[in-house]
């Protein structure tokens, strides 16, 4: 039987990280699966309060047995070598939804996403950005309308202090995943 081959894309959401990277270990440890991990400039070289990148790149290479991603270069020839099954993208930033949005490509994850998306393959997007009920809103309404995008589900994450935040569930990565492969939408948005 063969893998199923999926792309793991990770932005610079730094504080989802410990969420993203248990999706990847859970992925990982199904045997019917094979994990490609994709990091964006930021999330790869960008230490933070919540880690440092040189870890947490150690970590996902060790978790999947497969080199990350993380260059423009690196990632082109995801589309025309077929590379992917399905590509996550947790988390997804508002900056990366607003390039996925409109089309700009100059990033290993939407590079990864537009050469996926040519083989009318499935992308899911798990958002975390504190702007997703303000700026990010049209970009996520407009991805939302795009075929062969699809949502994990989402909700606000702190409605009194950061009133404007979404956070996808990360924990309904793989149903997302398995619904997007069957071309369904699983509920995006839930209280």
């Amino acid at each position: 039987m063969e893998k199923l081959k999926v792309g793991f894309a990770m932005c610079g959401s730094f504080c989802t990280f410990s969420a993203a990277i248990a999706q990847i270990e859970a992925l990982s440890q199904d045997e019917s699966v094979d994990v490609l991990p994709i990091m964006s400039f930021a999330s790869y070289s960008t230490d933070t309060r919540f880690g440092e990148s040189s870890k947490f790149v150690e970590h996902i290479e060790q978790i999947t047995g497969n080199a990350v991603i993380h260059t423009i270069g690196a990632a082109e020839p995801i589309g025309p070598k077929k590379l992917l099954d399905v590509l996550i993208i947790a988390p997804c930033t508002g900056n990366t939804l607003a390039k996925l949005a409109n089309g700009i490509t100059d990033s290993p994850v939407t590079l990864a996403a537009k050469a996926h998306l040519r083989n009318g393959r499935p992308v899911v997007i798990a958002v975390s950005t504190n702007d997703a009920l303000s700026s990010s809103a049209k970009n996520i309404g407009q991805l939302m309308n795009y075929k062969n995008i699809f949502f994990v589900p989402m909700r606000q994450d702190d409605s009194e202090n950061k009133p404007n935040s979404i956070v996808a569930d990360f924990s309904l990565i793989k149903k997302a995943m398995d619904s997007a492969l069957e071309n369904r939408q699983l509920q995006p948005v839930y209280i």
